[in-house]
């Protein structure tokens, strides 16, 4: 793999057009000592962001919520990341968007910073392997829970939030899984390192976290008015992890992890059943704007 910082062609950074090697972030930047920084992460199908403008709103809810202003309107954001993936003429790839507070102050006040926003774009395939994508990936139970709402900006992209998902990650490849399951602050089930997760039970309904304490994935919605135009029953609710051994199916949503089946997790096993293979289908159908099977 190309070290990220090596690659060739164009970054939108503030306004203009750079070259890649060229977009630089000083190394006293407010962003990376406080985390004061926000961040989307898009997929890009047959040449066209898929939910663009719902992921600008919610970077500009993100920085919003972080205290800050991204100097640009949404459409301008909107036009920048449709211009930056024709500039690198990604067909089917990824998207950063990423906005950040600059250097003109070093402490924990950072009134007058200034606002920095870049888009990049590369061509990127699969999240996880493609055999797991059907075989079913393994979680472990990460000993890291995400935090009470009362204590974050819970419901957006900022990058301190994910610092403890890097740590989870980190653990569960050490214990030879793909990624790690997350408890909420009160010992519920959440999401996984940078997923939402579902569940199926015996009578082929879902069961999903309600995201009250972590981000209200796009995916997710998207999934769950998939699996509703089907007429699946889907529970909006808390799980307790004790309850992983009535469900039969279990799946990660995310714009990354797109519909990825788990095969189990910690000593719980799923099965990688018709449900999750059809609501995956579908799902692929959308963001290729097939029409819908």
């Amino acid at each position: 793999m190309i070290p990220y910082d090596k690659r060739s062609g164009k970054i939108w950074y503030n306004g203009e057009l750079v070259d890649w090697s060229d977009v630089k972030v000083h190394v006293l930047s407010h962003g990376l000592h406080y985390a004061s920084c926000v961040f989307e992460g898009e997929r890009v199908y047959d040449g066209t962001i898929f939910k663009l403008e719902e992921h600008t709103e919610r970077l500009f809810h993100s920085a919003r919520r972080m205290g800050f202003e991204i100097p640009y309107s949404e459409e301008e954001i909107n036009a920048a990341s449709n211009k930056i993936i024709a500039t690198q003429k990604v067909e089917n790839g990824y998207v950063r968007p990423v906005a950040w507070r600059g250097s003109e102050m070093m402490a924990i006040s950072a009134q007058q910073t200034k606002i920095h926003v870049a888009i990049a774009t590369w061509e990127w395939g699969s999240y996880f392997d493609p055999k797991l994508k059907i075989e079913g990936i393994k979680l472990n139970i990460s000993n890291w829970r995400r935090p009470a709402p009362n204590t974050i900006p819970w419901d957006t992209k900022a990058s301190g939030l994910y610092m403890i998902c890097t740590l989870s990650k980190h653990e569960a490849e050490k214990q030879g899984y793909t990624d790690s399951l997350m408890l909420d602050h009160e010992g519920n089930v959440a999401e996984a390192t940078g997923a939402n997760i579902f569940f199926k039970d015996k009578n082929g309904e879902l069961h999903t976290p309600i995201p009250d304490s972590f981000l209200d994935g796009i995916t997710r919605r998207t999934v769950i008015g998939i699996a509703k135009s089907k007429n699946i029953k889907v529970n909006e609710r808390k799980i307790k992890p004790e309850e992983l051994k009535n469900f039969v199916g279990c799946f990660l949503t995310g714009t990354a992890a797109e519909v990825t089946p788990v095969s189990c997790i910690a000593d719980h096993q799923f099965k990688v059943c018709e449900m999750i293979i059809d609501l995956n289908k579908s799902y692929q159908d959308l963001v290729k704007k097939k029409k819908a099977a």
